[in-house]
This record gives structure tokens, C-alpha cells and sequence, in this order.
């Protein structure tokens, strides 16, 4: 059985594959390959990852992974990003 974890190293596998890694797409690959528990229906009725995987891709990925807050998606640091997780456009 898939732990939370497992699903991280997935998404840090497709980030690295693609370069950019969109929430809206990689929620549902995880619940496809991995099932339902790692995923949930926020309160605006959308499809959601679970905390618990966010944490541990955060720890896979802090100093190295920027989320794009206009873009809904995470993408490999670069030398110019300012400091922090979260980036503008």
C-alpha cells in the first residue's frame, strides 16, 4: 500500500519529468494511481490533494521547487527566484 510519501516522490518524479507540475492535472493522476485517500473535495467542491502529501513533498522539495501562485503549479527553483515557497508570475 501506497504511503503519503510514495505520492510525493511520484509528483517530484513528474515535476523533474516536465518541469512544471499543474494541480489541477496531478490531483487526478494521484487519485487514479494511488486511490481516493490521498485526495479530497475542498469546500469549493474541487478536487483536492490530501495534507498529509503536501508536507512530505514540501520536505522532498524546499530549497529546490517554487509554486507559481498564478499558474496553480509547482516548478524547479531558479537562480533568480527571490526567496520563499511562493512565487508571483
Amino acid at each position: 500500500m501506497a504511503s503519503s510519501k510514495d505520492v510525493a516522490v511520484f509528483m517530484l518524479q513528474q515535476l523533474k519529468q516536465y518541469q512544471v507540475l499543474y494541480q489541477e492535472a496531478i490531483v487526478y493522476e494521484i487519485a487514479s494511481k494511488f486511490g481516493d485517500k490521498f485526495t479530497y473535495i475542498n469546500r469549493n467542491g474541487n478536487l483536492s490533494i490530501d495534507k498529509h502529501v503536501l508536507q512530505e513533498f514540501r520536505k522532498l522539495t524546499e530549497d529546490s521547487v517554487v509554486w507559481q501562485m498564478g499558474e496553480r503549479a509547482w516548478r524547479l527553483r531558479h537562480d533568480y527566484d527571490p526567496p520563499g515557497r511562493q512565487q508571483l508570475d
